[in-house]
């Protein structure tokens, strides 16, 4: 067991913790496996979404934990294909049926696909669903300022949180700075970039020799200090208790600044651009 992770309070008042488990590609049996893990060592975040298919494996590990459902915290997420109001009420009703729960913790709209701009529909199901006991918070997931701005104006209701690419090649300092400014919680995903091409990154190297920890965990720990929610993804046991380790030490101003200055225009992984991109 990790030690607890510690726990940030959402607009709405919900709380929510810090750190979770990415749960994309986990499924059936062996994905069940390693959310036991997960939870076993100490994650209380579950991050899922509609089209990771994986709905169902979630419910199953919430179901054989020893650890109380109302102690876990379960994220899913609204396609792009069912923005339209009733088609996205089925669909939030569907998530649950699929993973046998009561309800969900989180529910996004997973991209605002603004060209079928349908997302203010979806976004006032995801309000009567909250309503409804389905979910207790809800929020965006790839939103723009902008976007956020005409739900609010729309609806009256602001999300409790925003997920969004971050990571060290991608930086997003001001959505982070709107964010806050708004009452608005930032969530990472992908906060590791890709493995590949950060962990033998020399600026990032010699952060972790310095630290003596790896240089996951120095990443992760400057999403924490940004103030960032992160869910980095493992099937890994080790790595999962890697990632989660790192409440016993902090990085310094100097060494905050040099893993930000890595951020570029173009750090995005997938060139996905929330102000054009659509995912159904």
């Amino acid at each position: 067991m990790c030690p607890s992770v510690p726990h940030m309070t959402l607009n709405d008042g919900v709380s929510i913790p810090v750190v979770g488990l990415g749960t994309y590609n986990l499924r059936g049996g062996a994905g069940v496996g390693a959310m036991l893990n997960a939870i076993h060592l100490g994650y209380r975040l579950l991050d899922s979404a509609y089209n990771y298919e994986n709905e169902g494996a979630v419910g199953e590990a919430v179901r054989r934990s020893s650890v109380p459902r109302e102690q876990l915290f379960i994220t899913s997420k609204l396609p792009g294909r069912y923005h339209a109001y009733d088609k996205a009420v089925t669909a939030i009703q569907e998530s649950l049926y699929r993973a046998r729960l009561d309800y969900y913790d989180l529910y996004l709209i997973h991209w605002p696909n603004p060209k079928q701009d349908l997302y203010v529909e979806a976004w006032q199901a995801l309000i009567d669903a909250k309503k409804w006991g389905l979910v207790r918070s809800i929020g965006v997931s790839n939103f723009l300022p902008e976007h956020i701005e005409r739900l609010v104006k729309e609806t009256g209701v602001k999300p409790s949180v925003n997920q969004i690419e971050l990571h060290p090649f991608f930086n997003q300092a001001a959505q982070r700075a709107w964010h806050e400014e708004n009452g608005i919680a930032t969530q990472s995903w992908s906060p590791l970039a890709r493995a590949r091409d950060v962990l033998d990154y020399p600026t990032l190297r010699s952060i972790a020799e310095r630290r003596n920890k790896t240089v996951s965990q120095i990443i992760l720990r400057w999403h924490y200090q940004l103030g960032a929610i992160s869910i980095p993804k493992s099937a890994s046991f080790d790595r999962q208790r890697e990632n989660l380790s790192i409440f016993d030490f902090s990085l310094d101003e100097a060494e905050m600044n040099l893993i930000s200055g890595l951020s570029r225009a173009d750090g995005r992984l997938n060139n996905q651009d929330p102000a054009v991109y659509e995912e159904f």
